[in-house]
């Protein structure tokens, strides 16, 4: 077998808000994730630390980040930084670096209800998919800060599963 020696999982997902705090309450009373811990600031204001292992501006600051439990598995770093340079702009999918988290749900329409309900901005209607993913239903709603994620369900299993089971 070929690939990544001991890959087993996805361990965690961490992105980056322009404000914790908002991140935190919608993360935790929106979308019902367990807070977990703090770290933070991370900084290092002489060297290089930033740059060699996070791949920032050496004067970038971690202002904090905080650990989200979500479903009972996906666990989400969630970042704070202030830094020289910094693009404030959310990517949208078409963009380099563009992505979503996508959750699942056992009742999609149940979930868009609840969304819509604590004014959360839904985009569109869900979606039925079609070919390997037949029988998921998608739609992809928006943080405060604009981040995409995306609730999807497929309860029967996928068109793609039941080929090959």
């Amino acid at each position: 077998m070929s690939g990544l020696p001991g890959l087993s999982r996805v361990d965690h997902i961490g992105f980056t808000v322009p404000d914790l705090e908002e991140a935190r309450e919608f993360l935790v009373d929106v979308l019902g994730c367990e807070y977990m811990y703090s770290l933070g600031p991370l900084r290092d204001d002489d060297g290089t630390w930033m740059a060699d292992h996070l791949n920032v501006n050496p004067r970038a600051v971690v202002e904090r980040l905080h650990f989200f439990r979500c479903g009972g598995q996906a666990i989400f770093e969630v970042f704070q930084y202030s830094a020289p340079g910094q693009h404030p702009d959310v990517p949208r999918n078409s963009d380099i670096g563009g992505h979503h988290v996508a959750l699942y749900v056992e009742d999609l329409d149940a979930a868009v209800a609840y969304l819509r309900e604590r004014g959360v901005r839904v985009l569109g209607e869900p979606t039925a998919s079609k070919g390997p993913s037949e029988g998921q239903r998608w739609v992809y709603f928006l943080a405060p800060w604009g981040m995409q994620f995306e609730l999807v369900s497929y309860p029967g299993g996928k068109a793609f599963d039941r080929a090959h089971a």
